[in-house]
């Protein structure tokens, strides 16, 4: 149940912020944000040990950031699947999606963010369609972009529903950040860092932009890490959290 959000102002100093929440088996191993790529030496981002992939990429020198989603439909055929960790490396790198084998992943939502435009992506396991987010506030979700694409029948989605309700107005209704190279973490997000942190809805709450879920059989499920990029015609700025929900836990990353 990864969230994304982007604010798209072409007027701000910072015109383009990027919000990735990540959400996945607490016990699936990953290392924190580096260069974690030799075919790749200019990308940023947290490396999913499993895949080799990765949830969030950036490229300081672009500048550029992509991340990705779990999608809804049609599922990859076993033999031959690709992982979607690689995608975010590819758009980050490359500055478009290109010509892919589409049939060989499972369903996305994938956005490629630069200064002066933001695009999304979504594969179904049938189509692919590509949109522009212009001006304004846009949060992506498992379901789509604002959940359009929600099936009410499916409990997962019901979460999704409920954190849109939710938060949807107070990121609307809190001040835009505006993000200085030197400015601390607390400073350079205020007005979104405490809704990241949460925003006082418990991590158990089906409302929850952090939900923690125990599945059972010791299967826990939830977000692990949020990472936050402002870009801008100077360059990156990117900020990570390994500890959702912890003020302290922020970093500077670039």
């Amino acid at each position: 149940m990864c969230t994304a959000i982007v604010s798209v102002d072409p007027s701000a100093p910072v015109p383009v912020l990027l919000a990735g929440v990540r959400d996945e088996f607490i016990a699936r191993p990953w290392e924190p944000p580096g260069r974690h790529w030799p075919d790749r030496p200019g990308l940023v981002g947290g490396r999913d040990l499993r895949a080799g992939g990765t949830w969030l990429a950036v490229d300081p020198d672009a500048p550029r950031a992509s991340t990705v989603l779990n999608g809804h439909g049609r599922l990859a055929p076993e033999a031959g699947r690709r992982s979607r960790g690689g995608l975010p490396l590819r758009v980050a790198a490359e500055g478009k999606l290109g010509e892919l084998e589409l049939p060989r992943f499972d369903p996305f939502h994938l956005i490629g963010a630069e200064p002066d435009h933001v695009r999304l992506w979504s594969w179904d396991g049938e189509e692919l369609a590509e949109r522009e987010l212009g001006p304004g506030l846009h949060i992506v979700v498992n379901s789509g972009l604002e959940g359009e694409h929600r099936d009410p029948a499916a409990p997962e989605d019901e979460h999704i529903a409920a954190r849109l309700e939710h938060f949807r107005p107070r990121f609307e209704a809190a001040a835009r950040p505006d993000p200085g190279r030197g400015d601390s973490p607390a400073r350079a997000w205020d007005g979104w860092l405490d809704l990241l942190g949460g925003g006082g809805v418990p991590r158990a709450d089906r409302r929850s932009l952090l939900p923690v879920l125990d599945l059972g059989g010791g299967r826990v499920w939830g977000t692990t890490s949020i990472g936050l990029v402002a870009l801008s015609a100077d360059g990156v700025r990117y900020d990570f959290s390994a500890a959702p929900g912890n003020p302290a836990a922020w970093t500077v990353i670039l």
